[in-house]
């Protein structure tokens, strides 16, 4: 039958992404019944078929055949005479099928179909993204940059899905241009506006997990468990990892041969530096693990309070906290504890607290927070460098230097 081009795309819609062909069929006969309906207030004397594969469609009437002048309604009944001329065996009484051509509805209804069928199929390529979407959330998808915006990257999946990456969820040293190829997590997935918003993720722990799963085969397989991750995207993070097998060594497994296994995932990350350390559930041992490269050499713990006092000779001191406080940060993070870091005071040395009626304590408290809780740890540096940790002016920290050289001079 004559299609009025009404479906001319027929084979782009039979092969229209995540929309399978009894979907399809269930749309199209709806819609069609919808303008029928709307035509002849009812479409239960009409059968519609649908060849996905042709991309053909028909409608059948079916009216019953009654006697010349006793036609009520047309839609559902035929006079006899009017179906003999077409085909002389019918008598009255029995059933009458033939085909409604599509251009019967009208220019305006046809108009109205073709908008409502797009409609129908926008709708649902919508509800089946966000469908597809919603199980993928916490998978790695790669995809391609197509627009780069000052708030946001436009990514495109391999069939053509639009993906957002807020540049909240970018790693700090990440940068895009047009048709660059790139990996994130699927973070979440909402509807705004009746339109799928599907938001990705570099940022994200468990997007490091998911690196990890892809490269060390001991995690994917689950001989080696991923107990806690913590991250400063783009700069440091932190991976506590175990083995249920004592056969394998979970930290070695995870950084592989000669850094093998961990060289790609900080490659990926944009370099940043990753440190795993064997997962224990004995409190100091693990404190003591999320330190290094510092070693420790006394921690006193509180359970109640959630602290930890850690001790370190001097020279340990700045390896504990880092470069910019990110270790002992990340070392918080991982294990719970809000930690303390305290040089160990020599025989000789003696503890700025015991300054505390002549130096203020916020003056304490700034430089302790710098890493310099003893008298010698401060007198080792040179007085721009004590003003310039501790926020001071270059007389305050004058003054505090001759207060701390009297005390080993009064000895």
């Amino acid at each position: 039958m004559d299609n009025l081009n009404l479906i001319s795309n027929f084979a782009e819609f039979k092969e229209l992404k995540n929309i399978d062909k009894a979907t399809m069929i269930g749309v199209l006969e709806d819609v069609f019944r919808h303008a029928l309906q709307k035509q002849f207030e009812t479409d239960e004397n009409f059968d519609v078929i649908i060849n996905p594969e042709k991309g053909d469609l028909e409608i059948w009437r079916n009216r019953t055949v009654v006697e010349d002048g006793a036609v009520e309604n047309p839609n559902m009944q035929i006079s006899v005479s009017e179906v003999k001329a077409i085909d002389p065996t019918y008598e009255v009484g029995d059933e009458y099928v033939d085909p409604f051509r599509l251009e019967s509805f009208g220019r305006r209804a046809v108009l109205s179909l073709r908008q409502n069928l797009a409609s129908r199929i926008l709708d649902l390529e919508k509800a089946n993204l966000y469908e597809k979407y919603s199980q993928k959330v916490g998978e790695i998808i790669t995809g391609e940059v197509y627009q780069v915006w000052k708030k946001e990257v436009l990514i495109l999946d391999d069939e053509n899905n639009e993906l957002l990456l807020p540049k909240t969820e970018q790693i700090p040293n990440d940068y895009y241009r047009k048709g660059d190829t790139i990996k994130a997590i699927v973070k979440s997935v909402e509807m705004n506006n009746n339109q799928p918003r599907i938001i990705l993720s570099r940022t994200a722990g468990q997007f490091l997990e998911r690196l990890f799963e892809q490269e060390v085969p001991e995690i994917f397989d689950g001989l080696i468990t991923i107990k806690k991750i913590v991250r400063i995207p783009g700069e440091r993070a932190k991976v506590a990892v175990e083995s249920y097998d004592e056969r394998i060594d979970p930290v070695g497994a995870c950084v592989g041969m000669k850094g093998s296994r961990i060289y790609s995932i900080v490659k990926e990350l944009r370099n940043e530096n990753i440190d795993v350390v064997n997962y224990t559930t004995n409190p100091q041992l693990m404190i003591q693990r999320s330190l290094n490269p510092a070693k420790i050499s006394n921690i006193v713990i509180d359970e109640e309070k959630m602290t930890a006092s850690v001790y370190l000779k001097p020279d340990q001191v700045s390896l504990a906290i880092g470069k910019g406080g990110l270790n002992i940060r990340l070392s918080k993070m991982l294990t719970g504890y809000d930690i303390d870091v305290y040089r160990e005071i020599e025989e000789e040395d003696v503890a700025l607290t015991e300054f505390a009626d002549e130096i203020d304590s916020w003056v304490i408290d700034a430089l302790k927070a710098c890493g310099c809780d003893t008298a010698k740890s401060v007198l080792e540096l040179p007085v721009e460098e004590i003003a310039a940790r501790a926020d001071l002016e270059l007389e305050q920290a004058e003054k505090i230097v001759r207060i701390l050289k009297a005390e080993f001079e009064e000895e």
